[in-house]
């Protein structure tokens, strides 16, 4: 069997890596746009604070693909598939066949349409190549607006203050992690960030990024203006839809996938960012891992279905560990909400409770018990006699 793998991110390298235990003879052909070897995405923002270097970016080596009998061909994006013929188009117009294709090739940078995003000064972050060009851009231009407070944009706050870059975050929500945290849980993460030097600005949408050639400011809906030399938009992300969508493959928002992870097209399947399952996209680092292993089973024969992904991301936000899983801001009169709050140290801890069960929790500044929560809500436990005492330090969590 011949698998070839479109993309070199997570879900492309832990599919190929699945598939290899799983079929040692089986022949693996990765196909990547980008020039580099994979990196985890997170190792970006400590590569732009200068906390790493460059070479310790990278998660494999050159010599762990040839132990793997894995071939590796990078700066080399497919053009076309061919589903009909099973064959697909590289950039030198070459053809090739497959056997099975997994598409891999995840998501791209979201830029909201307001005016002047043509200038210089302004970026996202998505890889490599984009964390150098900032790296470059902020040594000569050291005043900066991060436009989205979500976590990528505040890790790219953080991360850049470090360099001595004076920063500004705006953010449209009323609340920085709107996905993650309640307004509660939101303040007293303002609050940490603002210790830190780092100006957050809430409620103002941007409509245009000022200057001639190069990024001056920006401008927000109302007249009100804000000076900046450089614009890094972290507005998040659209999976890579077009090469599946030129191929005749279903796609919505994402490339349409069963709980099998097949395209459309039986021979096809599709895992990570770029999916969308049962009208849903994850775009979280735990979703992409365990769609990327259920897809390498199928591929290989070995049937398994991909029931979905809880929400659950533990995060290192500005320094600050924030956990937030399952439902965290429900609709008003549904649950009960359980808090708990120490705002000097940066402690916020939340459940939401549902017919006796915890179905979401908030745990910010400590990671103490947090294990214990995720349990809880994945076993679906009954909590109801000890709601009111769960998040004491001392709840003894060995009683459920």
């Amino acid at each position: 069997m011949r698998l070839i793998v479109i993309g070199n991110g997570l879900g492309g390298i832990i599919s190929s890596k699945t598939l290899r235990e799983l079929d040692p003879k089986a022949k693996i052909d990765i196909y990547a746009e980008e020039k580099y070897l994979y990196y985890p995405r997170p190792n970006l923002i400590e590569f732009l604070a200068g906390h790493i270097p460059q070479d310790n970016l990278f998660a494999f080596s050159k010599e762990w693909y040839e132990n793997q009998n894995i071939d590796l061909y990078l700066g080399e994006p497919i053009k076309t598939i061919d589903p009909d013929s099973k064959e697909v188009e590289l950039k030198s117009g070459e053809r090739t066949k497959y056997d099975t294709l997994l598409l891999a090739n995840g998501a791209h940078s979201f830029i909201p349409p307001f005016r002047g995003t043509e200038k210089q000064g302004i970026f996202t972050l998505r890889t490599l190549d984009d964390s150098l060009a900032i790296i470059e851009w902020v040594k000569d231009h050291a005043k900066a607006v991060i436009i989205g407070g979500g976590l990528l944009g505040l890790e790219i706050a953080r991360a850049i203050h470090s360099r001595g870059t004076e920063i500004q975050v705006v953010e449209f929500f009323d609340r920085l992690l709107p996905r993650q945290l309640d307004a509660e849980g939101a303040s007293v993460l303002k609050a940490q960030i603002e210790d830190m030097g780092i100006s957050v600005r809430l409620g103002v949408a941007t409509e245009e990024i000022m200057g001639r050639d190069r990024v001056s400011g920006l401008r927000f809906k109302g007249g009100e203006e804000l000076e900046a030399e450089t614009a890094i938009v972290a507005a998040g992300v659209r999976p890579n839809i077009r090469l599946a969508k030129e191929s005749g493959l279903a796609t919505d928002k994402g490339i349409i996938v069963n709980d099998y992870l097949q395209t459309s097209h039986p021979d096809i399947f599709a895992a990570g960012d770029n999916i969308q399952h049962r009208d849903r996209i994850y775009g979280i680092i735990p979703a992409s891992f365990n769609q990327a292993r259920i897809a390498a089973f199928n591929i290989a024969g070995q049937e398994r279905k991909y029931e979905g992904t809880v929400l659950s991301n533990t995060l290192k936000v500005v320094g600050l560990d924030v956990t937030s899983i399952g439902l965290v801001n429900p609709e008003e009169g549904t649950s009960e909400e359980f808090r708990k709050e120490r705002r000097e140290q940066g402690i916020y801890k939340k459940i939401v409770i549902q017919d006796g069960k915890v179905v979401g929790a908030i745990w910010m500044g400590t990671r103490d018990k947090v294990n214990d929560i995720s349990r809880i809500i994945l076993q679906k436990i009954d909590v109801e006699k000890w709601k009111n005492s769960l998040l004491e330090d001392d709840f003894d969590f060995s009683v459920l």
